[in-house]
């Protein structure tokens, strides 16, 4: 199969799995809003974040080493059972070591909701581990269900937890480990991951050659937690848990973007690996760097020119405050998209500790200028320090490259986004309605032309395909 064609079938296929629950947990916003105080949502953001944290320091960035090393073991029953087999060794002795430890710690630091935190930790262990293992596989439609499981069961069970039970924090918390769960269990019966496993096929030096390509993602993975949610830390120490759920609420909307980023960027990962020693990989990289880019600055940009719209709507005043961080929050999400496609080839050839290198780069940016300006300027620190650290990384990440592949962008483009978003913001902020309808006009027509070849080219293949 053609290439491109490859790439959009399996980001398709991913999309269809898991953007439309992201969209419906999206929608559901007015509820949370409503039935949960700021403090509560600012307290399931924190402990959400520090999980996030502490997944890949339990597990090494393994389950990024298994997915590399699946991609190549494809067709080969005997090396994936022995890949897969050196997994789930590991993480069995990762967990118990973890819990122990995290077990004693929690007796002397009083955490609230210390054993349901530990049991999500678990199964997002294994949650994390068995999606990659899936993608190594190839499967991305089982990959596709699993996250339609998850995204659904979060959804009926925080309504359930939430709204009839009133449950709170709680609520929230043990509805994402119960969705987790159910998406594990399918993978695990599914792909019947238990009949991979034989412990007599550990080998110590396969290990050893898997932590030295994931161990350098660690610290990687530590700098993207720091870019990407320490702004929470920092403001609930600083400023409070209530001012926390206010730039949650501020997140939830360029997490759109960035959810489906990480939607095409599964897929990327698996066409970037397979394709990097092609002839026409400077050219292919390029096409793709350029056409991604111009879809994700249109989205970004609408986004911005509906927010005035739809915030009042979704959600309720005592959120109200978030409206102002989310232009700051969504750009940064752009400039995000440019520094996972770089990512994954950086990844593809291997070259995970240049990975590391540009994201610990990126943190100590971000790090630095909220402990400056957080009790000056307050949430607007946390927005425009995610947002230029993310620009210093797209930055960095595009130049270093050079020295192993020719990525050319678009520099017509680039001097038409900047306008674009310049006059957009400046709408956004002055939130008077004609203005907001006039600016909400141009973007459609400026984000239809630069997309227009791509629109067109799916319109036809959609026609092809259903015979329209």
């Amino acid at each position: 199969m053609n290439k491109k064609k490859q790439l959009a079938k399996n980001t398709l296929i991913i999309f269809l799995g898991r953007a439309c629950t992201y969209f419906i947990s999206f929608l559901l916003l007015p509820l949370y809003t409503s039935y949960l105080t700021t403090k509560d949502y600012g307290i399931v953001d924190l402990i959400q974040t520090y999980v996030t944290l502490l997944v890949p320091i339990i597990t090494l960035e393994l389950e990024m080493s298994i997915f590399r090393y699946l991609v190549d073991a494809r067709g080969n029953n005997k090396d994936t059972k022995k890949l897969i087999s050196n997994d789930f060794y590991v993480l069995f002795i990762s967990l118990t070591v973890f819990s122990i430890f995290y077990l004693i710690i929690t007796c002397f630091i009083n955490i609230p909701y210390r054993f349901i935190i530990l049991i999500d930790i678990i199964i997002c262990v294994f949650s994390g581990n068995f999606l990659q293992v899936v993608r190594g596989f190839g499967r991305t439609v089982d990959y596709a269900i699993s996250c339609v499981i998850t995204g659904v069961t979060t959804i009926v069970s925080n309504i359930i937890l939430i709204v009839f039970f009133k449950m709170g924090a709680v609520g929230m918390i043990s509805s994402m480990t119960v969705a987790n769960l159910l998406g594990a269990l399918y993978l695990l019966f599914r792909l019947k991951l238990y009949s991979y496993i034989d412990f007599k096929l550990v080998d110590h030096k396969l290990l050893k050659e898997m932590y030295k390509y994931s161990i350098p993602l660690v610290p990687n993975g530590i700098s993207w937690w720091i870019v990407n949610v320490s702004d929470r830390s920092i403001i609930s120490f600083v400023l409070g848990a209530s001012y926390n759920g206010i730039y949650a609420i501020s997140n939830k909307f360029s997490t759109i973007i960035s959810s489906l980023t990480g939607v095409f960027n599964l897929s990327w990962a698996e066409s970037a690996a397979l394709h990097i020693n092609s002839p026409d990989r400077d050219e292919f990289f390029s096409d793709i760097t350029n056409s991604v880019l111009k879809l994700f600055s249109a989205l970004g940009i609408l986004m911005i020119a509906m927010i005035p719209f739809v915030y009042p709507i979704l959600i309720d005043k005592k959120f109200s405050d978030g409206y102002y961080y989310i232009p700051f929050l969504v750009l940064g999400c752009v400039f995000n998209v440019a520094i996972c496609l770089y990512s994954q080839v950086y990844l593809a050839k291997k070259l995970s500790k240049q990975v590391a290198v540009t994201a610990i780069i990126g943190a100590i940016i971000n790090i630095v200028i909220n402990v400056l300006f957080i009790k000056k300027i307050g949430l607007y620190a946390a927005a425009v320090s995610t947002t230029i650290s993310y620009f210093v990384m797209m930055l960095y990440r595009h130049i270093d490259l050079k020295k192993y592949i020719n990525i050319t962008i678009d520099k017509k483009f680039l001097l038409e986004s900047v306008i674009v978003y310049s006059i957009g913001i400046y709408c956004y902020y002055k939130n008077i309605f004609i203005l907001n309808c006039l600016s909400l006009v141009m973007i459609i027509i400026y984000s239809l032309f630069i997309n227009w070849d791509f629109l067109l080219s799916t319109y036809k293949t959609l026609k092809n395909k259903f015979h329209l």
